[in-house]
């Protein structure tokens, strides 16, 4: 990985924590997911008519896409719904990249490096290591967990879809803003199906929050996706996991929160990983 690309997948990861922190806005999982992916649609949307077209071969890919992303909003308040998020999210991040390194591996012919392969096996292995902390006392249980694994499939989906279709559409930008755009129309659409007018009512309140992390989000994916056509999917897919080594550093740092021992080592594990990519 040329060091443009990894220090742009080091900011998106930088970006991606800074979201989950603003989002702290006093609504339910299910609003929040939502919010963010009507904020995101909607900062899209003007650039549109001023981007590069995706080229035809990319709308099959475009379609799916926003498919999956929906999926996997939806697993993820379910897997928040049946497990902590402390416990939920790191199991949904940790093991997506591994599912990625696997199929690339199997059915794109990107077998990884023994170097690549330890700086993912180091990164995810750091962030599951949080996924098996207590919370509260207690481990998560079976439904939770099998959201969060169902909500890495979709994550790992995802990330395989947007990294061949960024590539096939020949603008990763073009392909990101329709993408993102598509996903806010389905998220509405199924919102509204599922919630009717209750899944909107509360949303304006927490405007600003949601703009600006729908701002990050969008910013930390479109950087991904750059990556995604520049390196291998699978290292990029890890590196962007370092995210939570930023988010353990926000909780210190800024916000003053307790990082108990279990954090610090999981933090020293995906330091590591950044290292072994670039040795």
């Amino acid at each position: 990985m040329d060091a443009d690309v990894f220090i742009a997948v080091l900011a998106a990861a930088l970006l991606h924590a800074g979201w989950n922190s603003v989002v702290k806005v006093g609504l339910d999982r299910a609003s929040s997911v939502l919010l963010l992916a009507l904020a995101q649609g909607l900062i899209a949307l003007p650039f549109l008519p001023f981007v590069t077209l995706p080229a035809p071969d990319a709308v099959p890919w475009i379609l799916v896409a926003a498919v999956l992303h929906c999926g996997y909003q939806l697993f993820l308040v379910q897997a928040y719904t049946h497990a902590d998020l402390s416990q939920a999210y790191p199991m949904a991040r940790g093991t997506a990249p591994l599912i990625v390194t696997i199929v690339s591996a199997a059915w794109l012919g990107a077998v990884p490096s023994l170097r690549e392969l330890a700086a993912i096996l180091a990164i995810s292995g750091g962030v599951l290591i949080l996924s098996f902390e207590r919370s509260g006392g207690k481990r998560m249980e079976r439904k939770g967990l099998c959201y969060a694994l169902g909500t890495a499939c979709f994550t790992a989906s995802y990330t395989l879809v947007d990294g061949i279709g960024a590539r096939v559409a020949g603008t990763a930008t073009g392909y990101i803003m329709w993408m993102m755009v598509l996903d806010a129309l389905l998220m509405a659409v199924i919102a509204g199906a599922m919630r009717g007018r209750d899944a909107f009512r509360r949303l304006p309140a927490a405007g600003a929050a949601g703009v600006a992390a729908g701002a990050m989000s969008l910013g930390s994916y479109w950087i991904a996706v750059w990556a995604f056509t520049q390196a291998p999917i699978a290292l990029v897919a890890s590196l962007r996991e370092t995210s939570i080594l930023f988010a353990i550093a926000i909780a210190a740092l800024v916000m003053r929160e307790p990082v108990g021992g279990t954090r610090w080592i999981a933090a020293s594990c995906i330091a590591l990983g950044v290292v072994a990519s670039r040795i």
